[in-house]
C-alpha cells in the first residue's frame, strides 16, 4: 500500500468512531484498469450471475430487493486479480494492527447493476451466518456524474448519508452495523465488493 501508518490510522480511527470510511483514488489507476479488463472480460464470457438474497438454503432470487448480477473472485484462480487480492491483505493487516480486528477471512466479488437496478435497505450480516465484520466497496465507475444513479445510502443514527459511487473510491464500513441501499442506477454501475470475516466461510459463499 503507498499509504503511511498515519493515513491509515486516520481512515480507521474515523471507521472506528463513524462506523464507516471514505478513502478517494484507494486504487491506483494501473489496478483501476486491471481489474476493469477483468470485469469486462467476465461479462463478454457470461459469468456474471443473477444474485440473490440470504445464505445457503435460505437463497432467493428476488427481483424486487436487489438487481445486480455477480462473479464470486477466487485468489487461487482469478490470478490476473492478484493485485487486487495483495492489496486487500495488506488493508486486512493494517485493520487488525490498528483496530485490534480478529480477521481471519475475506470473500470478494464483483457486481455489475444494470441501468434500473437497485438494492433495497438491508444490512450485510445473517442470522445463518454472521461472521462478516467489515464490508469492502471499491467503486469502479469512470466519469462518473450527478444523475447517473447508484448512490449508497447509508442509515445511521437517523440520518441519510449519500455516498457516489465514483471511480477508484474505497468505502469501508461495519456490517453487522450500517444499513444502507444501492439507489436506483440510470447507466451501469461497477463495484468489486467483499467481506473481511471473523472467520472463514467454510460452509460456501453466501448472496449479499
Amino acid at each position: 500500500m503507498n499509504y503511511s501508518d498515519k493515513q491509515c490510522l486516520g481512515w480507521m480511527d474515523h471507521l472506528a468512531e463513524a462506523d464507516f470510511v471514505i478513502v478517494d483514488d484507494f486504487i491506483s489507476n494501473e489496478l483501476f484498469e486491471n481489474i476493469m479488463e477483468f470485469f469486462h472480460k467476465m461479462e463478454e464470457s457470461d459469468k456474471l450471475k443473477k444474485a440473490g438474497i440470504g445464505a445457503q438454503q435460505n437463497f432467493q432470487v428476488k427481483a424486487e430487493i436487489r438487481g445486480d448480477f455477480i462473479y464470486w473472485l477466487d485468489e487461487n484462480r482469478d490470478l490476473e486479480l492478484a493485485p487486487f487480492f495483495e492489496l486487500m491483505d495488506e488493508l486486512t493487516q493494517k485493520l487488525k494492527r490498528f483496530c485490534y480486528l480478529s480477521l481471519s477471512g475475506s470473500e470478494f466479488h464483483i457486481a455489475k447493476y444494470p441501468a434500473g437496478s437497485f438494492y433495497r435497505k438491508h444490512l450485510d450480516q445473517f442470522s445463518e451466518r454472521a461472521n462478516r465484520q467489515i464490508t469492502v466497496l471499491i467503486y469502479l465507475n469512470n466519469n462518473w456524474q450527478k444523475g447517473d444513479g447508484g448512490e449508497l445510502m447509508i442509515y445511521k443514527d437517523g440520518e441519510e448519508i449519500e455516498i457516489e459511487p465514483i471511480a477508484k473510491r474505497l468505502l469501508l464500513f461495519k456490517s453487522d452495523v450500517i444499513e444502507h441501499e444501492v439507489l436506483t442506477t440510470n447507466v451501469p454501475r461497477y463495484s468489486l465488493t467483499g467481506w473481511l470475516l471473523h472467520k472463514p466461510s467454510g460452509a460456501g459463499y453466501i448472496i449479499g
